[in-house]
């Protein structure tokens, strides 16, 4: 919640104002159908839509303010900003707010599993507020900070990036007294070219540090070992990690046990998650916690009761059990999931389709993938849509065009007590397979 006048969000957004200048402002909106009275409605060009479009739309719902770079669209509606780009202005406005916020700010990117670990953060830190689902790109983070009440304790962000100079772009809304980098994956490839290039761009969140920032990054990687301004935490299994993971242990779920160690103590850890990859950003979490000089056995709380986004490593138990993680896949994330499931009682049947944007190592990691679940000794695999390569290195698999069609050739494989994987990108829709086997297992 905001409290500014038309005047205010004009001098923060460098606008031309239109209209009465006392307007009261409460909320930011770039959905018409998320409108508020007195909120003021910011319209984005997107891909897909354009927001002038639905400038009158917004007025009519209570908006008492409009963002547009055309101010034609706005003209008689009601009070308005002119500005060169409402993408920029919706940034600015974050910044705006972001400057009026006293509390800690902690920052997520990486490959994989930063939703994942955002979720853990929003469960461990004390009053603290997070990105809704994957709230992670130019319009959600700006969104998040506007959103942010001034009371809450600690503010979590998940950032993503699809290319160079992305993060940077959003660092004055961000300025995270805490930067995590959960993992660099082989995700992007397509947009960003080389790893190098990859760790660059998750690097840039590190370099929005002040120096009393802390940076806290996977003690495996040394790509991101570099110097910053700030202080810096590495997480992982190994032994001469700031925070370090032993004992890791899955019961019948893939739900992790393990003993963390820090540099305020040592405490036990028992997640709701599942996956092993879970205790990594678990650590990571308690890494972040640590910087900002949260209790540990609060920490270690907060964990234990936390729960993961939808279609991430959601188990659904019946006469089979159904693991939904089709909420997005790189090979990391598909290895991940390979592996607890293979770790769990019962045979195991992937279904799996294409993994998206991983560019001119797309056939080789799709092979990968196939091997490994040869490998782990999965019972079937099944192959929905393109497939680049898991056919090529998979034993016994079934390519099949659509999700009718996966329904039926997994519902004739299943037995009671197996366990079903669904992972693919969100292009290849699989969530709605995954939905329809769990009430078929019910």
């Amino acid at each position: 919640m905001v409290a500014w006048t038309a005047r205010e969000v004009a001098d923060a957004v460098r606008g031309r104002l239109v209209g009465d200048p006392t307007t009261a402002i409460s909320t930011v909106s770039t959905d018409t159908r998320t409108i508020a009275p007195t909120a003021c409605f910011v319209a984005i060009e997107g891909e897909r839509f354009n927001g002038h479009d639905f400038v009158a739309a917004a007025f009519d719902s209570g908006a008492a303010l409009a963002v547009v770079s055309d101010a034609s669209i706005a003209a008689g509606l009601g009070t308005h900003v002119v500005v060169a780009n409402t993408g920029a202005a919706l940034r600015d406005l974050a910044s705006h707010r972001r400057s009026q916020l006293t509390m800690p700010v902690v920052a997520v990117t990486g490959s994989s599993g930063k939703t994942s670990t955002k979720d853990l953060l929003a469960a461990s830190l004390p009053g603290a507020v997070a990105s809704e689902r994957s709230f992670n790109n130019e319009v959600g983070v700006p969104l998040t900070v506007l959103a942010a009440p001034s009371d809450a304790e600690h503010l979590v962000l998940e950032v993503g990036s699809r290319g160079t100079g992305h993060i940077a772009w959003l660092m004055p809304a961000i300025r995270p007294d805490v930067a995590v980098i959960t993992n660099l994956g082989v995700v992007h490839l397509e947009t960003f070219g080389t790893i190098e290039a990859l760790a660059d761009a998750k690097w840039e969140l590190v370099e929005g540090l002040g120096p009393l920032g802390t940076a806290v990054v996977p003690v495996d990687d040394s790509r991101l070992h570099r110097s910053h301004r700030g202080a810096t935490l590495t997480f992982g299994a190994a032994p001469h990690a700031d925070v370090s993971i032993a004992g890791l242990e899955l019961d019948s779920t893939g739900r992790p046990s393990f003993t963390i160690h820090t540099p305020a103590g040592q405490a036990a850890v028992q997640l709701r998650v599942s996956g092993e990859h879970q205790a990594y950003n678990a650590a990571a979490a308690i890494a972040a916690g640590t910087a900002l000089g949260v209790d540990l056995g609060r920490l270690v709380e907060g964990l234990a009761g936390a729960a993961a986004s939808p279609w991430r490593m959601e188990i659904h138990q019946g006469r089979y059990t159904v693991v939904n993680d089709a909420y997005n896949a790189n090979p990391d994330s598909v290895l991940a999931a390979l592996k607890t499931v293979a770790a769990m009682p019962g045979r195991h049947i992937a279904v799996l389709g294409k993994m998206a944007e991983l560019g001119p190592i797309e056939v080789e990691e799709h092979r990968r993938m196939g091997a490994e679940a040869e490998r782990l000794g999965f019972y079937a695999v099944v192959v929905v849509g393109d497939d680049p390569g898991i056919a090529d290195g998979a034993g016994s698999i079934a390519t099949v065009t659509s999700c009718d069609e996966a329904l039926s050739t997994v519902t004739g494989l299943i037995r009671p007590g197996d366990v079903v994987l669904v992972k693919a990108s969100r292009s290849v829709g699989l969530e709605k397979l995954a939905d329809r086997l769990v009430d078929l297992g019910r």
